[in-house]
């Protein structure tokens, strides 16, 4: 991560940037789960910019470090899950149309604590797996012949009791003829679904 001053403090929001690329160096297969793990202990331990770059500054950069800010998922009479861990952008957009798509969010890395989901389903079924104390607001949705179900508590209603992880999810667009769910993860003995 370079810089002109590497004594400027780093915020919270250029950790998480940081982390985001370390985890794309593990999904091309540039870093080992284990020096991953350590290289993410030693970037939230940072203060500035000059203890950020050794455990950065061997992997390739594209200018700037940072995410995607959106990221589009298509899917067309198709079944898609995505699972794991994996970087959340700060806007996704999934179009369905007479499929299913399961985003599980659990083990994601996020790289902005609100995250504006844009929908546009048609005939399809959208399930969302939030991690435990995430919050979101769905009231932005259009359905029409629609199924909305909300099982995880909304964001102004976490804001006054004081839970929640901080993560929020604005859910927005139209869905016809469609099921979206937003729940956390389920659990019984050994299985998670």
């Amino acid at each position: 991560m370079s810089t002109d001053r590497p004594d400027m403090r780093i915020s919270d929001a250029e950790r998480e940037i940081v982390v985001a690329q370390l985890n794309a160096a593990v999904a091309e297969g540039r870093l080992t789960l284990a020096e991953f793990e350590e290289r993410v202990d030693g970037v939230l331990r940072s203060r500035t910019f000059g203890e950020v770059e050794p455990f950065v500054g061997d992997l390739p950069q594209k200018g700037a470090i940072a995410p995607k800010d959106q990221q589009e998922i298509r899917n067309h009479s198709s079944s898609l899950k995505r699972t794991g861990r994996w970087t959340v952008p700060r806007r996704l957009m999934i179009s369905t149309r007479a499929g299913s798509v399961k985003l599980d969010f659990t083990e994601a890395v996020f790289s902005s604590q609100l995250v504006e989901v844009q929908l546009d389903a048609r005939s399809s079924s959208i399930d969302l797996v939030l991690p435990r104390g995430a919050t979101a607001d769905i009231d932005s949705i259009a359905p029409h012949s629609s199924s909305l179900q909300q099982k995880v508590p909304a964001a102004h209603d976490a804001d006054r009791s004081g839970v929640g992880s901080g993560i929020v999810l604005r859910i927005g667009g139209e869905v016809r003829s469609s099921r979206v769910r937003v729940r956390y993860q389920r659990r019984f003995w050994r299985w998670r679904w």
